[in-house]
């Protein structure tokens, strides 16, 4: 009868920061490709759409007055101002999804990391890394959408970033994609396996004992 609790499990959270450039996305894309069950954080931000984003999807587009009175409600699990824009996590539709039992993806900076840890000190923090400067400026060169002057900036931020890794549970060194991946994923898998997670598995075997236990 305890076997029915074997499977009860919260939902963990799954931060993962890097510096501009260093295929954050992509590895988070190929993540949610195979497991598409996971909840993602949709952030708001006063920042404008690129591209094809659209309201809801990537982000939740608001303006700077609607996102300072969402912050004085205290709304947001984090927050904060990256490249002159504002980006922040509202606690509530967070909370609900762990409590259903979904893993919930967190694609923040590190300042949005330090703070989340603080609500959220359960999760798994990861911290992607590019495998040298010199890859870095090439990836940040060929894609093609900045300005010299953006990215030295981002460059100056990438150093700032990376010199704030210890905070993180885990670092990925993006060097070949594939190997990365197969490192994100791993820890990934190990977090879900944390006891805090699974509360009254341990129990529930136990009770299997009857006696003899």
């Amino acid at each position: 009868m305890g076997s029915d609790h074997h499977n009860i499990r919260l939902g963990q959270i799954l931060v993962v920061c890097a510096p501009s450039g260093t295929g954050k996305s992509t590895l988070i894309e190929m993540l949610r490709r195979e497991y598409p069950d996971f909840g993602f954080s949709v952030s708001y931000t006063t920042r404008a759409p690129r591209g094809q984003e659209q309201d809801g999807r990537e982000y939740h587009f608001v303006t700077r007055d609607v996102f300072m009175e969402m912050r004085e409600r205290g709304e947001f699990c984090e927050w904060a101002e990256v490249h002159g824009n504002f980006y922040g996590t509202a606690t509530a539709p967070v909370e609900a999804m762990l409590d259903q039992g979904r893993d919930v993806l967190f694609d923040i900076d590190v300042q949005g990391a330090k703070q989340l840890r603080k609500t959220f000190y359960k999760g798994t923090f990861v911290f992607l890394l590019p495998p040298s400067r010199a890859e870095l400026v090439r990836r940040l060169t060929r894609r093609g959408t900045d300005s010299g002057e953006s990215i030295a900036r981002r460059l100056t931020n990438a150093t700032g970033e990376m010199r704030q890794a210890d905070f993180f549970d885990y670092w990925v060194v993006n060097d070949d994609l594939d190997t990365a991946y197969e490192e994100l994923r791993a820890v990934y898998l190990a977090g879900r396996c944390k006891p805090v997670l699974r509360p009254g598995m341990l129990d529930s075997i136990l009770d299997t004992w009857g006696s003899d236990g």
